[in-house]
């Protein structure tokens, strides 16, 4: 079952955020818009370049409204070591939140429960809307890194939907491109 349009559910957790270690719940997912980014552990290896490349775009999240969310089922502790000694890490400036009992993996549906790497997560990239629930989903085999820049177009094109009612954005879409209308003179002429 898809997990589009579903809420987040109710949950605890705690964060290395700023220097300092905060809670984070569903509630932190209310009244903007949030990226969650799952990865699979700290001090590895493809992680710390996502991690780094959204650090590099934090700012164009933040001028959408957008905070980002770092998850790994690492605890918050290992969080701020890993911020301590990571050059790229150090870089970060959102929350890197803590799922060590795998419950916001498992909700995510990004959770390994098999094999080698049963514990960690997959690499899961999820958009919230300000009311909690999910508009987007990426998940990626582990190998495979990400893109913070397509994320930033699927945030822009998720925003413009919800502040667009019947208009939808075509494959491609960039902020300031033309959207579409659907309609039924528009069935067969795309």
């Amino acid at each position: 079952m898809s997990l589009i349009n579903k809420q987040v559910p109710a949950f605890k957790a705690t964060a290395y955020h700023n220097g300092k270690f905060v809670p984070v719940s569903e509630q932190s997912f209310k009244g903007k818009w949030s990226v969650v980014v799952f990865y699979p552990a700290d001090f590895t290896f493809v992680c710390p370049t996502e991690l780094g490349d959204l650090a590099d775009h934090y700012a164009e999240f933040q001028k959408l409204g957008v905070e980002i969310y770092g998850v790994s089922t690492d605890t918050h502790f290992t969080h701020k070591a890993w911020h301590d000694t990571s050059d790229t890490i150090a870089k970060v400036q959102y929350p890197l939140v803590g799922d060590p009992s795998g419950q916001l993996a498992r909700f995510f549906q990004v959770m390994i429960e098999e094999g080698e790497d049963a514990g960690l997560a997959y690499r899961g990239t999820f958009v919230i809307d300000p009311e909690g629930r999910i508009k987007t989903i990426e998940v990626h085999d582990n190998g495979i890194g990400r893109d913070a820049t397509e994320t930033l177009r699927r945030v822009k094109a998720a925003q413009y939907v919800a502040a667009h009612p019947g208009e939808v954005c075509p494959a491609k879409w960039t902020e300031g491109a033309k959207t579409l209308t659907p309609s039924l003179d528009l069935v067969g002429k795309i």
